[in-house]
């Protein structure tokens, strides 16, 4: 089946999860299924559909939702007043540093 990702390099990196959701096909090689596609692309369409606070905005809230994965809480909030962002919020701390 030439659809399946042998190569775990397929699975790295930003974009990824979107080729995977665009082929309809997961890391392992299964069909996801239709079910799951549709509503992906209806909760999508409403995302892209609404209005945008602004690029700076957008960014941090990447930094801190991807960030809190990678990185100390004290480091990231040091990381972003060194970039000139707002700290982290105490509910950003709580949701993404709270349970551990």
């Amino acid at each position: 089946m030439s659809e399946i990702i042998s190569d775990n390099q397929a699975s790295l990196g930003a974009d990824a999860v979107d080729e995977a959701i665009a082929r309809g096909i997961d890391f392992d090689g299964t069909p996801i299924p239709a079910a799951k596609l549709d509503l992906y692309t209806q909760v999508m369409g409403l995302e892209a559909g609404r209005q945008r606070s602004g690029v700076s905005n957008t960014m941090r809230s990447r930094i801190v939702r991807i960030g809190a994965k990678h990185i100390p809480q004290a480091e990231l909030n040091q990381m972003l007043l060194n970039a000139d962002f707002a700290p982290l919020k105490d509910k950003e701390i709580a949701f993404y540093y709270g349970g551990k």
